[in-house]
């Protein structure tokens, strides 16, 4: 009997010591999955709430708003310089090619002071107005013919109304004070006209 209660305290210490030794490793255990809550509770602190992210994406937003409206605005003010410099420049190609017919009624004003004779200043000034029809014609220019055609008051504008010479001038025009023009097949200026009735 002695024996087996000798069996039984080294059992029951052998026991006791294994037990320890469970212990030991469920508190390691423990001691691991608490560390591991631990740092997750700690990251979820850390880590950005909802309502920051939100607030985050908001400022990125409106960052980018503010970009793209100076962008604009910019845009905006650069066009409307641009046309500003347009609408002073836009007649400076037919100013320039108008520069030659100026140079040549200059000659010809200086030639007129000492000319005896007027039919070669004549010529000349006949030259000039001839240059100056070409280079607004090349410009898209275009007289208009009224003389002898029906009185259109899309074209036309009757300065009087006299008696027709005969039965077939009656509607038609018969003499053009002013003449009238197209540029581009849009008229720019309507002929004063005298209209036969």
């Amino acid at each position: 009997m002695a024996l087996l209660v000798m069996n039984f305290n080294d059992m029951l210490k052998k026991k006791k010591k294994e037990d320890t030794d469970n212990s030991g490793v469920l508190n390691e255990i423990i001691n691991e999955n608490g560390q591991e809550q631990i740092e997750q509770t700690a990251e979820a602190e850390n880590a950005p709430s909802a309502v920051d992210m939100l607030k985050e994406e908001l400022a990125l937003a409106n960052d980018k708003y503010l970009r793209l409206y100076a962008e604009f605005d910019n845009f905006r003010r650069r066009t409307i310089k641009e046309r500003e410099e347009a609408r002073k420049m836009e007649g400076k190609d037919v100013i320039v090619s108008l520069l030659p017919v100026l140079d040549d009624f200059e000659r010809a004003l200086r030639s007129m002071e000492n000319a005896t004779d007027p039919a070669p200043v004549k010529e000349g000034i006949t030259l000039v107005q001839n240059k100056l029809k070409n280079i607004l014609s090349q410009k898209g220019l275009k007289g208009m013919e009224s003389i002898g055609n029906p009185f259109d008051p899309e074209l036309h504008e009757a300065i009087t109304n006299i008696p027709a010479p005969t039965e077939e001038w009656k509607g038609k025009v018969i003499d053009e004070m002013e003449k009238g023009y197209f540029l581009n097949d849009k008229v720019v200026r309507f002929a004063k006209v005298i209209v036969g009735n």
